[in-house]
């Protein structure tokens, strides 16, 4: 029995909280912004996700991230984060929030 069991045994009601860790970002934030432009391919349109200097590895979590957020489909191809539809205003905005500066180019 160690010691947290014991405290448990004489203090019942009292509710133990781990220490939680500083949660550092998984991902390396740069300082240059990246941009964010729209296009259409084939008639649909599309939102392009570019200059990321970092891992590649990183940058494919932050594609992952960004299509689960918004529930859309894309993909990551050249270093480049293609997002099926308009989605530049919701896509800047979570990418405000991680951190990161982001430059909005294309209309």
């Amino acid at each position: 029995m160690d010691l947290k069991d014991q405290l448990k045994n004489l203090f019942p009601e009292h509710k133990f909280e781990t220490p939680k860790a500083e949660e550092k970002p998984d991902i390396w934030l740069q300082e240059e912004p990246l941009i964010c432009k729209y296009e259409k391919r084939k008639g649909k349109p599309i939102t392009i996700i570019e200059g990321y200097n970092g891992a590649v590895s990183d940058f494919k979590k932050l594609a992952k991230e960004i299509k689960t957020f918004l529930s859309v489909g894309g993909s990551f191809k050249d270093e480049k984060i293609i997002i099926q539809g308009d989605y530049r205003n919701q896509i800047m905005q979570l990418l405000k929030d991680k951190g990161f500066k982001t430059k909005r180019v294309g209309g």
